[in-house]
């Protein structure tokens, strides 16, 4: 997961690539993510950020054909790099939404996801120990809380499941909870350009350049507020 690469000093193409939307300045109420402790499984929401990385970990449970549905957002028409049937695809302002409603294999999602990086993979589906429900539609600003002066909701992607594992992976630095609530922030202080910028062409310079900055964790564990930071050059 991007946020765990990060306090892990981990910044390869994953995390370079979530990071290109951001220019200098600071963002508040990013990669948002809740968890609730259940009789015999978790319930966690999250922001739409976490939507590709849920998507490739479930997959990696699920050996045989699963039944999805949800959408494949790209500003690329992807229909003749697709084997799979698609029940349509829309188009608006140069965003292409393919619809998906039919049984894939994972190792086909896993290619698309490899081949392209910057697509958005709003797929829903489930297997033995989890059900994931992401919102099949392109990812935007979170609506703020009913109660005043409330912040995003977490409820783009929402994971039900009994797998350890992936609970000790989203909440990396929290041994255990009953509920818990994460939000971050995200202060760029600077770009960082390829050193031969000037034998490259403006988008590729755009495509190479590196944020530098610090990533702001505040967690919400059982009423008990914890904070922590870490640097990136991303």
């Amino acid at each position: 997961m991007i946020i765990k690469k990060i306090f892990n000093g981990v910044f390869d193409e994953e995390v370079h690539i979530a990071f290109l939307k951001f220019g200098r300045g600071s963002y508040k109420n990013k990669y948002l993510i809740e968890g609730k402790r259940q009789a015999k499984n978790w319930a966690v929401k999250t922001g739409a950020e976490y939507a590709n990385s849920l998507v490739r970990w479930c997959l990696g449970t699920s050996e045989k054909r699963v039944k999805m549905s949800g959408v494949i957002v790209s500003t690329l028409d992807l229909r003749d790099d697709i084997n799979f049937e698609l029940k349509k695809v829309g188009n608006f302002q140069g965003v292409r939404k393919h619809v998906v409603d039919c049984e894939v294999e994972g190792k086909e999602i896993f290619r698309l996801m490899d081949k392209y990086p910057k697509a958005f993979f709003a797929l829903s589906f489930k297997g033995n120990d989890f059900v994931l429900k992401i919102k099949p539609k392109t990812p935007t600003s979170g609506k703020p809380g009913k109660e005043k002066g409330a912040g995003p909701l977490a409820d783009f992607c929402s994971l039900k499941t009994s797998d350890k594992t992936i609970i000790d992976e989203l909440f990396f630095d929290i041994s255990s909870f009953e509920r818990v609530r994460v939000s971050h922030e995200i202060e760029i202080s600077d770009i960082v350009y390829p050193s031969d910028m000037e034998n490259l062409k403006p988008a590729k310079i755009r495509e190479l350049a590196k944020r530098r900055g610090v990533l702001k964790r505040v967690a919400d564990v059982d009423g008990e507020e914890r904070a922590s930071q870490a640097e990136f050059v991303a």
